[in-house]
Parts: C-alpha cells; structure tokens; sequence
C-alpha cells in the first residue's frame, strides 16, 4: 500500500472531525464514562483490526482510550489507516 502526501491525509482528515494527524500516523482520542465501557470498545475495536488485518497503536488509562494509526509495512499513513478510522467512527457514533 502506498504511503500517502501530507496534503491528502489533510484532505481526507477533513471528514474525520475527532481525528488529527500528519505522514507519520493519525490519531484520535476518546473519553468514556468509566473503564469499563473505554474496555468494551477496546474489544469492539480489536474485533475490526482482526477482521481488517490492521491493529491500532493504543494505549488506555482509565475511561481514556488513545488510537494512532499508521501503516508500518509502509512507514506511514495509507488508505488502510483511514478505512479503519472510518469503521472506528461508525462504531462510536
């Protein structure tokens, strides 16, 4: 996959409100009521990495789940980062 230009991920992050990022990764954080609904979307998440073969940098601290995204075969961002991100939304909204 094709790593893309800092002006696409730009471009394309425009749609993805809660999301920032550059050509390194994208990244989004989220703030849950309590720990346990931050861990139940952790599992939700992990099942669409599986499924998408594409795992999240994350890290989780309390209700905080923190995601970045980048594909490492390609030293940075490609489609496959904003795929998952897309799925991500559809899944907390």
């Amino acid at each position: 996959m094709k790593r893309l230009e800092l002006e696409e991920i730009k471009l394309r992050l425009e749609f993805l409100t809660h999301w920032t990022g550059d050509t390194k990764f994208i990244q989004r954080e989220v703030e849950f009521k309590d720990f346990k609904t931050a861990l139940a979307k952790m599992v939700e998440i992990g099942f669409i990495a599986e499924r998408l073969n594409h795992h999240p940098d994350w890290t989780n601290v309390y209700n905080r789940l923190s995601l970045k995204l980048t594909t490492h075969d390609a030293g940075g961002v490609t489609l496959y980062d904003f795929k998952m991100a897309l799925e991500i939304e559809a899944l907390l909204s």
